[in-house]
């Protein structure tokens, strides 16, 4: 499934891998903030969220690496890139 079709759908959550005051500068409606460092910590947090899960970050460097561990732990995970980018599909489905 695409990223744009989860959103379009209401599907999964929006996962913010940002530190703390990144998040607050800006981030995607509706998102939640874990940062990338406080994941393996947070697992069965993260476990708990309505699934998929799609990342973003700044660029995609971060939300990618997040994408790895955490596909690697068997959770559905898309990497979304940049929060802008998952932020305009977001809007455009509103």
């Amino acid at each position: 499934m695409s990223i744009e079709k989860i959103i379009k759908q209401k599907k999964g959550t929006v996962v913010d891998v940002r530190s703390k005051g990144e998040f607050l500068g800006g981030n995607v409606r509706g998102s939640i903030n874990i940062p990338l460092q406080e994941i393996p910590a947070r697992m069965e947090e993260l476990k708990g969220l309505p699934s998929p899960l799609i990342l973003c970050c700044a660029s995609g460097g971060r939300s990618g690496q997040a994408h790895h561990y955490l596909s690697q732990a068997g959770l559905e995970t898309y990497n979304g890139g940049s929060w802008f980018d998952v932020e305009y599909l977001v809007s455009q489905f509103s």
